[in-house]
C-alpha cells in the first residue's frame, strides 16, 4: 500500500508539472497576439484621427 502511494506521489507529481510548463508554454503565444492586436488596432486609430 504504501509502495503505491510512492508511485502515484510521483506520478501526481510528474503530471502536474507537465500540465504547469504546458499551460506556460502556451500562454505566452497567446499573449503576444492580443498585444499584436492591440498594436495594429491603435494603428487603425491613429489614422481615423489623421
Amino acid at each position: 500500500m504504501e509502495k503505491w502511494l510512492v508511485v502515484l506521489g510521483i506520478w501526481a507529481m510528474c503530471a502536474s508539472c507537465a500540465v504547469l510548463f504546458i499551460r506556460g508554454a502556451t500562454g505566452r503565444s497567446d499573449k503576444r497576439e492580443a498585444a499584436e492586436a492591440r498594436e495594429s488596432a491603435g494603428q487603425a486609430q491613429a489614422a481615423l484621427h489623421e
